[in-house]
């Protein structure tokens, strides 16, 4: 199976937003309900997830959907919260 680099690209800079937002998050340097930290999970998990639908792999777009879908839900729950 050949991956384009296109994809291996795409698929790096998911997994590099997951990670800068695990590393800020262990070193102190952003909280794990700051928006910044739940919008880059939520865009590296959504680029992996849309990585994994081709081909598709079922483990993968499970838990990058469910990871997605978390942080979107911080997000939300976070703004409800200032809204009130």
């Amino acid at each position: 199976m050949h991956i384009g680099l296109a994809t291996q690209a795409l698929s790096f800079t998911g997994a590099l937003l997951i990670l800068v937002a695990y590393g800020g998050h262990q070193m102190g340097w952003m909280h794990s309900r700051s928006a910044v930290y739940n919008i880059l999970n939520a865009a590296g998990s959504a680029i992996l997830g849309y990585i994994a639908f081709r081909p598709f792999q079922l483990g993968f777009v499970i838990l990058e959907g469910v990871w997605a879908l978390i942080s979107v839900w911080a997000l939300v729950r976070q703004k409800k919260t200032a809204e009130s």
